[in-house]
């Protein structure tokens, strides 16, 4: 496994978590209640997994050894991804903050940047990334990788964050 089948594994739950955002906005905008406890929960989900762990791993692991191979921050890739992960900061943010009224557009806007986010680093970056990082830097992103997951998550965020998925879209399948 390559750093980035760890990064693009992330998305796939990431995305989970962003079709039952979708839904509970979808409901919101049509005045139907959500459970509030729930939508703290994807707040919760989305502030420690989707970016403290997934992406503390690609601002202070993966970003920075592309850097020094040469890609470049401003006017290149990195640049523009690091500037969605601050968007959608503060899009989280207004989202679990906002009342009703204002929270769907929150969440539409979230959802649209991190879908399209993926898609840029699942077809763009992350190939290029598996073309000029040698064997050992992969291996040492590894190993890196695993030292974020113990220091900012810690051992069972991975198995909380599945399961909570799995209950969510069992409460929230059409």
């Amino acid at each position: 496994m390559s750093p980035t089948d760890v990064l693009r594994e992330e998305h796939e739950v990431i995305l989970r978590a962003l079709g039952i955002l979708e839904r509970f906005g979808r409901d919101m905008q049509q005045g139907k209640s959500v459970n509030p406890e729930s939508l703290r929960w994807l707040a919760d989900f989305f502030k420690n997994f989707a970016d403290r762990c997934h992406h503390g791993k690609e601002e202070q692991q993966l970003f920075p050894a592309l850097e020094k191979l040469g890609v470049p921050r401003e006017g290149g890739p990195i640049g523009v991804l690091l500037g969605e992960h601050e968007e959608g900061r503060a899009l989280v943010r207004a989202f679990a903050e906002a009342d009703p009224r204002t929270a769907p557009q929150a969440i539409r806007r979230y959802v649209a940047l991190l879908r399209d986010h993926i898609s840029k680093e699942n077809e763009v970056l992350f190939p290029m990334s598996d073309q000029i990082l040698p064997p050992q830097q992969q291996q040492e992103l590894m190993n890196a990788f695993e030292k974020v997951e113990q220091e900012v998550a810690g051992p069972e965020v991975h198995r909380r964050f599945h399961e909570g998925l799995a209950r969510l879209e069992s409460e929230t399948t059409p």
